[in-house]
């Protein structure tokens, strides 16, 4: 029977019921291959192609085009005799290439099956390269042409603040730094990023905490002389190594410790306490017979110095090294020393108002002379939980900052000023001035122009505030209501009154606020809200130009860190845990390290305006002395972060950042499973579907016999019919970066299963489905970037989702290829991509009827 017989005696489908078994269209697609893996591997698929097996195809696309490769390489398999027998998820048969719009978002996994080589899987008939990009073109054109007749830019639903939002509201309301992890609980994501509007709920919960944070930053803010002591404890990582410099913010000369940014909130007294590091047992490690000198300095004044070590007695008698409090006890002077020797390293001190950096750390006065070489610290045994290191160096192991003590209201805080914007002269002049301040305070954290009502509704807690206190009692009362209204927790949609059409154009008060959420995670600035209120930000010169200020203004450094550490998923490496057995050389510095180095090179590249395929390509970086010695380039000495051009190609680009090498691994070894499908999801743009259930581990290699290498494992692995087929497309690309072990340091063997064996070569060759070879990280560089609009629009795309706080539908990847044509002729740089997301129908339109929650439903693949 022929395809179009067979459409044409198919029960007509509602279009909400096109959706098998409750799939994701992608994901039914997509799943097509497990089954036809199975099929291949048990003898029942259809003979491979041969090179050249597919028939010529005309010179200009067209709907036969389409349906002729349909009727070849898919609806054998994709029929809804198939569907029927569960041969398949979805059958394929009601898509009518004549009439793309009418299945958007099939035709869409279609399209994208057929641009990421995916589809057809491997071993069965396959058209060529020409044919490939030549119906997958068509399909894309036609959807275009689909969309722009009836465009769709989507409903956003009401968007809760996110932490990093409320954190960054706060500092440009007020001028008052917060930490809001501290403050608030985690937000849910959605697709790594945690700004998406369907999943930010609220809770019970979660509005006593934002009850509580109003209240904490309100009395922050105007600095309550009834605030009474609180105590903050800065614990620093038991397994940051403190033997050298550590940080810029710590005086050259010394090492280890801490350095903090406290905000103290009323000019008084504060108490800084420092604790040493201590062992398993609680006794302080290296305190021996050698006085190290520690320093307590207030943005760089030195306010307290404190001796640890050389209080001992020679003749004190000691605990046998490492068996203290386990097996035996020293006398009773080391005994009290080894446990009290910090007890009096607490200083009291006046300091004035506002947000201060707190340094702690030790003079550099190191135990043996600078240049003896020293074993690194193995922080992976037993024994160094156990050891007090008396002969060692000390360590910081936290500050506690206690107070305000007699503490007084300060008049010169950022806070204050933003806030009092006027004074009034006495009691008859405080109506008006405290109406003054409601409306300025009320207009920015709303964001919009503020009504009498708002004005009258706020004055009233003013009023009742007032009569039980000051008058600085009144406004701190009228702040914490702000902090808690839905108009400054929310960004809530309002349909102009007089919008009758389905499709309607936000206003300027709401393009600010999508603007400003977008490029700085914050509220509008005042000459962005005074263009809003104004009715020009919409102009496309003013819009063009606020987008070129915003870009170039610091605040921007927030589109580089939060986008992109929840694109790249970076934000996970603070989670990860290598074995310390494997592993001894992975510790805090090297974690800290890893982060900065990613977050740097990212704000490089947005800030310099860079294409974005050099996030591929970049032979530069971003090193310090202890990241360095880790990649093997020589010549960097010191904590301080700089530029380095890399010596070779193997860690050019993203591919070679330790970063992401190490959270996309396991803790005891590499995962080339993980790096496929890192790769497929965050730089191609095509996740693979879901495993299917009780699929087995990987086989380990058994205690005493020769070691295997994760090749293959992998092969012995992929035998199984139902793991074939994913990761034919996954493993070749997570191989191509097994040169880089567990925390991203290069090697050429694999890790030995058993001490004192040598592991197998490494062999970082792979091949795609479609036949590309390639080797190693500078082979598989060349093939994204030979596949670089791929890279394009999957960045494009991301970074669309980030500016809308939603999931991206299929109306909206038409949107995503005319951003990336329309930026073609300034080579994809930054600037270009974000100027066409802030211009596109998405960003500035709204639809009435359309929600990305109710897309679930709006899907075209044939449910029964």
């Amino acid at each position: 029977m022929s395809h179009e017989k067979a459409r044409a005696v198919v029960t007509p489908r509602r279009r909400d019921s096109l959706r098998p078994n409750g799939w994701p269209v992608g994901a039914a697609l997509a799943g097509c291959l497990v089954l036809h893996a199975a099929a291949a591997v048990a003898g029942q698929a259809e003979p491979a192609a041969t090179p050249g097996a597919s028939e010529p195809a005309a010179a200009a696309s067209s709907a036969a085009t389409v349906e002729a490769m349909l009727n070849r390489y898919c609806i054998t398999c994709h029929s809804d005799g198939g569907y029927a027998a569960g041969r398949v998820p979805v059958s394929l048969q009601p898509l009518d290439p004549a009439n793309v719009g009418a299945h958007a978002a099939s035709w869409e996994q279609v399209a994208l099956k057929l641009r990421s080589r995916m589809m057809p899987p491997v071993g069965r008939p396959r058209p060529d390269e020409a044919d490939y990009d030549r119906v997958a073109s068509w399909l894309e054109d036609e959807l275009d042409r689909a969309a722009g007749a009836d465009p769709n830019p989507g409903r956003t639903v009401a968007h809760r603040l996110n932490r990093v939002e409320y954190g960054n509201a706060v500092r440009d309301l007020l001028g008052l730094e917060v930490d809001p992890e501290a403050l608030l609980p985690p937000d849910d994501d959605d697709e790594g990023f945690d700004n998406i509007a369907d999943v930010l709920s609220v809770s019970p919960t979660l509005m006593e905490r934002y009850l509580y944070a109003a209240r904490q930053v309100s009395q922050l803010a105007l600095g309550d002389a009834a605030l009474r002591p609180r105590f903050d404890t800065y614990q620093v990582p038991d397994r940051e190594i403190q033997d050298h410099h550590t940080s810029d913010d710590l005086p050259f000369g010394t090492r280890g410790g801490i350095a903090v940014r406290h905000y103290f909130p009323l000019d008084g007294e504060y108490t800084i306490r420092v604790g040493l590091r201590r062992n398993f047992y609680n006794y302080i490690r290296g305190i021996g017979n050698v006085a190290h000198q520690l320093d307590v300095r207030v943005d760089g004044a030195l306010v307290a110095t404190f001796i640890a070590g050389g209080g001992l007695s020679l003749d004190a008698e000691r605990c046998i090294a490492s068996f203290c409090g386990s097996s035996g006890m020293g006398g009773a002077e080391w005994e009290w020393y080894a446990n009290h020797a910090d007890d009096d390293f607490e200083v009291r001190v006046p300091v004035d108002a506002g947000l201060r950096t707190v340094a702690v750390a030790f003079v550099d006065h190191p135990a043996l002379e600078e240049g003896v070489l020293q074993p690194p610290v193995d922080m992976s045994t037993f024994g160094y939980s156990t050891d007090e290191e008396m002969g060692g160096e000390p360590a910081v192991g936290n500050v506690v900052i206690g107070g305000p003590f007699d503490g007084e209201t300060p008049d010169d805080v950022a806070s204050r000023q933003r806030l009092f914007v006027c004074r009034p002269a006495d009691g008859a002049a405080e109506e008006a001035c405290a109406r003054e301040i409601i409306s300025t305070l009320a207009r920015r954290a709303y964001r919009r122009p503020v009504t009498a009502a708002d004005v009258d509704h706020l004055y009233g807690f003013f009023e009742t505030a007032r009569r039980q206190a000051d008058f600085d009692a009144g406004v701190r009362t009228v702040l914490e209501r702000v902090l808690v209204d839905p108009e400054f927790l929310f960004r809530i949609p309002r349909p102009p009154a007089d919008a009758d059409a389905a499709v309607y154009r936000i206003d300027d008060i709401e393009l600010a606020s999508r603007l400003s959420f977008f490029l700085w995670n914050s509220i509008p600035d005042d000459e962005l809200l005074a263009l809003a209120e104004r009715g020009e930000l919409a102009r496309p010169a003013v819009l063009d130009d606020q987008v070129r200020r915003m870009l170039a203004d610091p605040r921007s450094a927030s589109l580089a860190g939060n986008f992109v550490d929840r694109w790249l998923e970076l934000h996970k490496i603070r989670n990860v845990a290598p074995d310390p057995t494997i592993f001894p050389a992975f510790d805090q510095n090297l974690r800290d390290a890893m982060q900065t180095e990613t977050a740097l090179f990212m704000a490089s590249q947005l800030r310099e305006d860079r294409a974005v395929v050099d996030l591929l390509r970049a032979d530069d970086t971003f090193l310090n002395e202890r990241l360095a010695r880790h990649y093997g380039v020589p010549g960097v000495y010191g904590n301080h972060f700089r530029r380095v051009v890399l010596p070779d190609d193997r860690r050019a680009g993203l591919l070679g950042k330790a970063s992401i090498l190490t959270l996309t691994s396991y803790s005891t070894r590499t995962s080339v499973v993980n790096r496929g499908k890192w790769l497929l999801e965050r730089v191609l743009g095509s996740p693979p579907p879901a495993p299917p259930a009780n699929v087995p581990p990987l086989e380990e290699s058994a205690a005493g016999a020769a070691p295997t290498s994760q090749r293959e494992r992998m092969e012995a692995h992929r035998r199984n019919p139902t793991c074939a087929v994913c990761h034919r497309v996954m493993d070749p690309l997570g191989f191509a970066l097994d040169n880089f072990d567990a925390i991203g340091r290069w090697r050429t063997t694999d890790d030995p299963r058993m001490p004192g064996q040598r592991g197998p070569v490494i062999d970082a060759s792979g091949v795609m489905p479609d036949g590309t070879r390639f080797e190693g990280p500078a082979g598989l560089r060349e093939l994204l970037l030979d596949r670089r609009q791929e890279f394009i629009r999957t960045v494009t795309g991301r970074l669309l989702t980030y500016a809308l706080g939603r999931r991206l539908e299929h109306p909206d990847m038409p949107v995503v290829r005319q951003i990336v044509r329309d930026a073609e002729d300034q080579d994809h740089r930054w600037s270009a991509l974000i100027q066409g997301i802030v211009k596109s129908a998405p960003f500035q339109l709204r639809s009435r009827g359309y929600s990305s929650r109710a897309a679930a439903g709006h899907t075209t693949a044939g449910r029964r």
